[in-house]
């Protein structure tokens, strides 16, 4: 499945993303990724950092893994769970082993990297202590300490030299920033910024320099001094939501109201009706005290240390965890720590975690409607339609005009194939609109998806050209309904440029790739279908459907063995029913010789 994730720039669109299949099929449904609200930076990091947890995303499953009884079977049992990410299952079994070897420092290290990262933070803090006793630099160990100290108002440990002077550049600035917002919890918050705007490193350092030092100054009550340095971090990064906001609410605070709102208004072209930005813009036109981001010094590095967790991420979940579930306990209600664990644990496969943190989202958050559409998405991902329903149908409920919870509710029916019930919920959705935008096109998309998929072509096609008239370069739309143009043999001619269009777009996408082979396929051009299904099979080698196309192909070209080859492997790629029965009927019966298609329905008016 392909799977895009970036909630700063689509939040009125939460499933215009989502994991999909080839456009033969109706989309699944059932995965879409936590959409991030506050993203880091555009940069990429190149950062050390303690031992990270592989980087494939397979779904965590703590009762598939063996139960331990011996020294060995906790270890081998811990590293299973490390490769299935489960860090859940893994923080278990290595406090198991350590309680067994109490003196091996590797399963120390380990129980306390996995506890940490799996939110027991008060378990891993008596570890770190152990830790230090013998190994007085480990990085993360000082850090859960040092935060320890900070969460209970004391702000004057002393940092050991080799913290403040390591060689490795992401300890250098967290310890910059630690010290900083120590300094400040004494009162000396000039000091604390003067000490970290003057850190040197990496070229990315000035990005996190700047906003916090903004947050320092903004904690000081210095809302000039506070923009300035918000500036600077908004124009180092710009696709930053956080650095707009921050740099928004400290223009309104020291009385910039119309750069503040100019500032919304840009984004808002980007991210329309984002509940932040909506937020913002309402306490600022009604004249309301914008209030501070970091009310403590626990709060401020609650900040500093998820903003570096969210960056590190895709160095590795497991230290990107550790940062986060740090940040969560030195500032419990942080919806940004909440939602960003609740992101990183849907990428491990672990949706009742990511329901358990955003469920923590308070009532009264701007993110709490957004939070809620997430839990119905992931108890969908979960295969509990009952809930997600129940969890969708209330929002809308409450607020009729939710584009977001009623598009949602949509996507969810229609990916269970209740067609007829999810294109009831995207009329209701285009109802609620005074006037279609552009950003809307998603919706007439997807009631296009449903409406094809009840054999209601025209109503369908309808749908797709007037998305495609608001959004003309969308591979999504040029594809389902090129692709929809081919099976039905109409207008080939067009569905060709409208496929060949997608593919330039998306080359890499193996269902657009395999559209555009079917199209060849269905003009007779075989030769050119194999070369185009060939390309889309090694994309996308586990789709049935795709191997289903190509063995046509071959078997139209004369390469009968492979053609069955290919079917056989469709059918083990479990298709759906209605599909197994057309490929099997082929690997037993094979197929008529190629019969050339025949002119369109629209070449024949």
């Amino acid at each position: 499945m392909t799977q895009t994730r970036n909630f700063a720039l689509f939040r009125s669109k939460s499933l215009i993303l989502k994991s999909h299949g080839p456009v033969s099929r109706p989309l699944s449904g059932k995965s879409l990724p936590l959409r991030k609200y506050l993203v880091a930076s555009a940069l990429t990091l190149a950062l050390m950092g303690a031992p990270l947890l592989p980087t494939t995303h397979a779904n965590a499953n703590s009762q598939s893994l063996p139960v331990a009884s011996s020294l060995s079977g906790s270890y081998l049992s811990g590293r299973s769970a490390l490769l299935s990410q489960d860090i859940a299952a893994a923080s278990n079994y290595f406090t198991s082993a350590l309680r067994r070897d109490p003196e091996n420092f590797y399963l120390l290290d380990r129980a306390f990297v996995t506890s940490l990262a799996n939110g027991d933070v008060q378990q891993a803090l008596p570890l770190a202590e152990r830790i230090l006793e013998q190994d007085s630099e480990h990085f993360l160990a000082q850090l859960a300490v040092i935060t320890q100290h900070v969460k209970q108002g004391g702000f004057s440990p002393q940092l050991p030299e080799a913290a403040t002077q390591n060689v490795n550049p992401l300890s250098r600035l967290t310890f910059a920033l630690v010290s900083a917002w120590e300094m400040a919890g004494q009162g000396k918050t000039d000091e604390a910024i003067k000490d970290l705007t003057s850190t040197t490193g990496a070229k990315w350092f000035e990005l996190f320099v700047n906003f916090n030092a903004g947050l320092l100054a903004e904690y000081a009550n210095d809302t000039r001094q506070a923009a300035d340095f918000y500036k600077q971090a908004y124009e180092i990064d710009r696709g930053a939501l956080r650095n707009a906001l921050s740099y928004a609410r400290m223009l309104a605070a020291s009385g910039r109201q119309k750069e503040a709102l100019d500032i919304i208004s840009e984004y808002e072209q980007l991210i329309p009706e984002h509940p932040l930005l909506l937020s913002l813009r309402q306490k600022i036109e009604a004249g309301e005290v914008i209030e501070s981001a970091a009310a403590t010094p626990a709060q401020g590095l609650a900040a500093a240390l998820h903003g570096l967790g969210i960056a590190v991420s895709k160095e590795g979940e497991e230290l990107s965890a550790n940062y986060q579930q740090l940040a969560l306990y030195l500032d419990p209600q942080n919806d940004s720590a909440l939602i960003g664990l609740a992101s990183l644990f849907e990428q491990l496969g672990d949706n009742k975690r990511s329901i358990e943190y955003l469920s923590k989202v308070a009532d009264t958050s701007p993110m709490k409607r957004e939070a809620e559409i997430q839990i119905a998405l992931h108890y969908n991902i979960l295969d509990n339609l009952e809930e997600a329903r129940a969890h969708l149908e209330k929002l809308v409920e409450t607020d009729p005009t939710d584009l977001e919870a009623i598009t949602s509710l949509g996507n969810v029916l229609r990916g269970h194939s209740l067609f007829e019930e999810a294109e009831t919920s995207y009329n209701q959705g285009l109802s609620s609109l005074s006037k279609i935008q552009p950003n809307h096109w998603t919706i007439l998309y997807f009631r296009g998806i449903t409406r094809e998929r009840q054999n209601k072509w025209e109503a369908a096609e309808d749908d797709f050209r007037e998305a495609l008239t608001l959004k003309p370069e969308q591979p999504m739309i040029l594809n389902y309904l090129g692709y929809s143009l081919v099976d039905r043999g109409l207008k080939l001619d067009e569905a060709q440029k409208m496929i060949e269009r997608a593919v330039r777009l998306r080359p890499t996408d193996g269902y657009i790739v395999d559209s555009l082979g079917w199209v060849y396929y269905r003009l007779g051009h075989y030769e050119e279908a194999v070369e185009k299904l060939e390309r889309a099979v090694a994309l996308r080698p586990h789709d049935p459907i795709i191997n289903d196309h190509l063995g046509d192909a071959y078997w139209q070209v004369g390469r009968k063995l492979e053609a069955r080859y290919k079917w056989n492997h469709a059918r083990d790629l479990k298709p759906e029913p209605k599909d197994l029965e057309r490929i099997l009927d082929k690997i037993e019966n094979g197929m008529e010789d190629a019969i050339p298609v025949v002119a369109s329905k629209s070449d024949s008016n």
